[in-house]
């Protein structure tokens, strides 16, 4: 074994950058929907016998190897967001390189920091994995927050295909999830590359904690109710609207129609259609017109509601208040039984790139624009709201990517029944977009211990329960409704309890262990 990690550090950098981006590229395939968890950690472990080799000793080497890792991590798992630039190929297709060039070596660039750290502060061994799984975790922490944050396929999202080790979300939530799981990913190579016999043993110790984990949250599984909300009924409803026709003028009335006759449709759950149905979901951005401000749409929703049945639908609203241009805003409204609107929510987490141009005034100069046009950028609500909905439920809405962030997800003291999520990833067609996205919502469902009621456009639209169980979902590019009961919401988690802080004590105790074993090793052989 030691003489392979020889040959590795014996390769030139051409060969060695070369198996770092192959390395990341391994690690994001135990993202959804491939779920190739073995293979993440064989990805982790050689990008650590890289790193660990004499070859990468200074700070520019193994910034250059850790950006190299996180390129190839992260092209892989961004590589869906090339379909939005097809869409409109010859307005938008020439930005593609670019604009993923970008995100992903800019994502990169926290991955380099926490390598060249790494290394720098901890050397090789058993210090330098527990010091380089601390330092990514706290990297990832900084990617969900900085420049408005992307959290986007942080590597704990790889417990999602791990059955019951994603409970642990609901404890630690995603970024605690990533230290986790990048240290018993990266105990292999402390194996590999000859370590002592207390190093070996330490690595056992660690390892002990997977399978003890994972039995935790098997059993909590296993004690799980199945409980639901009396008196209500949901129906999600998914049109599967390609994206290129969806903003047409012309096509209004056809996406509307669609929208009303799939609502009606009788079912098995529900043979009288609606008339059972007690909350009504439609997509982001349903329908291509102000439907809060159109009277004719409205006098054809107050029949088909029947003074019942509440709809929540994913709508472009214009604050009209604002001089001397009206607001755009990416807003959920609710509508009673009457088709009134009783309350809305903006969205306050925008998609740069799609929703607004960072940079604006020096990129659209060459030529850079929004992928979703309006006439101005799309403006941010005013944060988190938990949303008072007829049938007496409080839902917190979330548009879109708003899903992917743990933190600041609900309103603080104001805990919800349930998660609401009106989504267009139409975009991004048969890609593994979608599935990564619904993904996420599974990993929120557990951090926060509610349900989440899902409507995507061309799909996948889900119910997910408090555990993180998909109840019932439709398939991409289908469309179809969904009928079901609202699932019980938990008591309040560890995580909604803790937050973040979880990950900054994990992290200082791995931290404080990476600085006493690399004591223990410098004070020589047999310790």
């Amino acid at each position: 074994m030691i003489r392979m990690v020889e040959r590795l550090s014996a390769l030139s950098a051409l060969l060695r950058g070369a198996l770092c981006v192959a390395a990341g590229v391994l690690a994001a395939l135990g993202l959804a929907p491939v779920g190739a968890w073995p293979l993440s950690g064989v990805g982790f472990s050689l990008f650590l016998l890289l790193l660990g080799g004499r070859r990468s000793r200074s700070w520019r080497g193994s910034f250059g190897l850790g950006w190299l890792f996180g390129l190839g991590y992260f092209a892989f798992a961004f590589h869906w967001i090339a379909f939005a630039f097809l869409v409109e190929a010859e307005t938008y297709l020439w930005m593609m390189p670019f604009m993923l060039g970008a995100l992903a070596g800019g994502m990169a660039l926290y991955w380099g920091l926490a390598a060249a750290l790494a290394r720098g502060l901890f050397g090789e061994g058993l210090p330098l994995a527990l010091g380089f799984s601390a330092l990514l975790a706290l990297s990832e922490w900084l990617r969900g927050h900085l420049f408005t944050g992307f959290p986007w396929a942080a590597p704990g999202q790889i417990a999602e295909a791990m059955g019951g080790l994603s409970q642990l979300a609901s404890v630690i939530g995603m970024t605690g999830l990533t230290l986790a799981l990048v240290i018993w990913a990266t105990l292999a190579s402390v194996v590999l590359a000859g370590s002592s016999r207390g190093g070996r043993i330490a690595c056992l110790v660690l390892a002990c904690g997977l399978p003890l984990a994972w039995i935790w949250g098997e059993l909590r599984l296993a004690s799980a109710r199945d409980d639901t909300v009396p008196g209500i009924a949901f129906r999600i409803v998914q049109p599967n609207v390609p994206q290129a026709q969806k903003w047409r003028e012309d096509n209004a009335r056809a996406i509307f129609d669609d929208l009303l006759l799939l609502s009606t449709l009788p079912t098995g759950d529900q043979p009288q259609g609606i008339a059972g149905v007690t909350h009504l979901v439609w997509p982001e951005s349903a329908v291509p017109f102000l439907i809060d401000e159109s009277p004719a749409a409205r006098a054809e929703l107050a029949p088909l509601l029947g003074g019942r049945t509440a709809l929540i639908t994913g709508a472009i609203r214009l604050d009209r208040s604002v001089e001397p241009e009206p607001l755009v805003h990416n807003s959920v409204i609710v509508f009673n039984g009457a088709a009134e609107p009783v309350a809305r929510y903006d969205k306050w987490r925008l998609v740069p790139g799609g929703e607004f141009l960072p940079l604006g005034s020096l990129l659209e100069p060459l030529g850079f624009r929004r992928v979703v046009q309006t006439p101005g950028d799309f403006a941010a609500g005013l944060g988190p709201q938990t949303i008072a909905i007829p049938g007496g439920l409080s839902a917190a809405m979330l548009v879109c990517y708003e899903i992917i962030f743990p933190d600041r997800l609900v309103a603080e003291g104001a805990r919800p029944s349930l998660l609401i999520n009106v989504t267009n990833d139409g975009w991004f067609g048969r890609s593994v977009g979608p599935h990564q996205h619904l993904a996420q919502a599974r990993l929120r469902s557990i951090e926060q211990g509610l349900p989440v009621i899902r409507a995507a456009n061309t799909g996948i639209s889900a119910v997910i329960d408090p555990y993180g169980r998909v109840v019932r979902s439709l398939p991409l590019m289908t469309s179809g409704v969904i009928d079901s009961p609202l699932p019980v919401a938990l008591a309040t988690t560890a995580y909604v309890r803790w937050g973040d802080g979880m990950l900054l004590l994990l992290a200082g105790l791995v931290l404080a262990g990476a600085v006493l074993s690399r004591r223990t090793a410098s004070a020589g052989p047999g310790s």
